[in-house]
C-alpha cells in the first residue's frame, strides 16, 4: 500500500500490533486525512500528508439546493437522519460529500453516469443511488427518512427467514473445541486479557478519563485482576506492571505503566482497555471467518517493576 485516505475515525488507534503499524506508517508515501477533530492519525502520517477539515454532523450543512442532511445507521440497525443545528465553525469548511466529490473529479476520467456536482449540491440524488443500488434495503429511501424514528435494516431471522438451502436455522460445528486455535494452549504465567471500552467511549474516541462503569477514576492505564490472580503474582492493589505480549512469535510486544486494579474476574483472564491495550494484540489473531482482531483474547505476561 502507498496511501491512505480516512473519512473520519482514527484508523492507526483502532488496530492491532500498533508500535509496528506507526513505524512503518510514516513510510507511506501519502496519508490524507478527512476530520473534523484532532487524533493520533493526524500526527502519525505519511511522507506527504493532508488534513482536510470537514463539516461534522451537528453542523449546518449549505449546499447549492439548500440545506442537507445525512443519513446514519445505529448500532441496532436502524437508519435516521441526522440534521445539523450549530454554524460551521468557519465559512470555508467543506462537506465531507462535498469533498469526496471534488477528490473524485480532479482524479478519475468523467463518467456520464456520475454526475458529481449535482450529488453533492443535493444529497437526496444520493440517496436515490443507493435505493435504486440496493432496493431491497432501501426502497423510496427519501420517503422513508422522512420518519423522525428512522426505518429498520432488514433483517431476515427477525421475520424467522433463514437464507440457507433448507429454509431452516443451521448450526455449525466448530472445526477444534479451543476457542484460540492460533495460539499455543494454555500456559505457565499467561493471562487472557480483554480489552474493554469505558462509558464515556466512542471507538477510538475518548471523552473523559472517569469509567463510572467499573469505579476507575483519572486514567485508562490499568490492568483489572481479580484478588487471587493478584496475589499469586506477588502483587497488590496499586502496583504498576507492564503487560508483555505473549503470542509465541517472538515478536517483542510490550504496554508500559499500567496500575494494578482488584477487579472480578474470572482466574486466568486480565482486562485493560482499548485502544491503549491494541500494541499486544497480534495482526494474525483473529476470527477465522470475519478476520476481525481477537481482541477479547490476548495472551499477555505480567511483569513486574523492581
Amino acid at each position: 500500500m502507498k496511501a491512505f485516505i480516512s473519512l473520519g475515525g482514527n484508523f492507526i488507534r483502532a488496530v492491532p500490533e500498533t508500535d509496528i503499524m506507526e513505524r512503518v506508517w510514516r513510510q507511506l508515501w501519502l496519508t490524507v486525512q478527512i476530520v473534523t477533530k484532532l487524533n493520533r492519525g493526524v500526527i502519525v502520517h505519511g511522507r506527504a500528508a493532508y488534513l482536510l477539515p470537514c463539516l461534522g454532523r451537528i453542523e449546518i450543512d449549505r449546499q447549492e439546493t439548500g440545506v442537507q442532511f445525512v443519513t446514519v445507521e445505529d448500532t441496532t440497525g436502524r437508519f435516521h437522519a441526522s440534521h445539523g443545528q450549530a454554524e460551521p465553525a468557519g465559512e470555508n469548511i467543506l462537506s465531507e460529500p462535498k469533498i469526496v466529490a471534488e477528490l473524485a473529479k480532479a482524479t478519475l476520467v468523467p463518467n456520464p453516469k456520475v454526475d458529481w456536482n449535482a450529488w453533492s449540491g443535493n444529497y437526496a440524488l444520493v440517496r436515490d443511488a443507493i435505493a435504486d443500488t440496493y432496493p431491497a434495503i432501501f426502497k423510496d429511501f427519501n420517503e422513508r427518512i422522512k420518519n423522525p424514528a428512522g426505518f429498520d435494516r432488514p433483517l431476515p431471522p427477525r421475520e424467522r427467514k433463514w437464507m440457507t438451502p433448507n429454509g431452516k436455522a443451521n448450526f455449525i460445528s466448530p472445526r477444534s473445541l479451543s476457542e484460540d486455535p492460533d495460539l499455543p494452549r494454555a500456559r505457565a504465567g499467561v493471562l487472557t486479557l480483554m480489552t474493554l471500552r469505558s462509558n464515556d467511549q466512542f471507538n477510538t474516541t475518548v471523552y473523559g478519563l472517569d469509567d463510572r462503569l467499573r469505579g476507575i477514576d483519572g486514567t485508562r492505564m490499568v490492568v483489572l485482576m481479580n484478588k487471587a490472580e493478584i496475589e499469586e503474582h506477588g502483587l497488590r492493589d496499586g502496583d504498576e506492571i507492564d503487560l508483555l505480549g505473549a503470542g509465541g512469535d517472538a515478536v517483542p510486544r510490550i504496554v508500559r505503566g499500567l496500575r494494578v486494579v482488584t477487579y472480578d474476574l474470572p482466574q486466568g483472564s486480565c482486562a485493560g482497555y482499548y485502544p491503549e491495550c491494541n500494541p499486544l494484540l497480534p495482526l494474525w489473531h483473529h476470527a477465522e471467518g470475519s478476520r476481525v482482531p481477537a481482541a477479547k483474547s490476548i495472551p499477555v505476561r505480567i511483569h513486574r517493576h523492581c
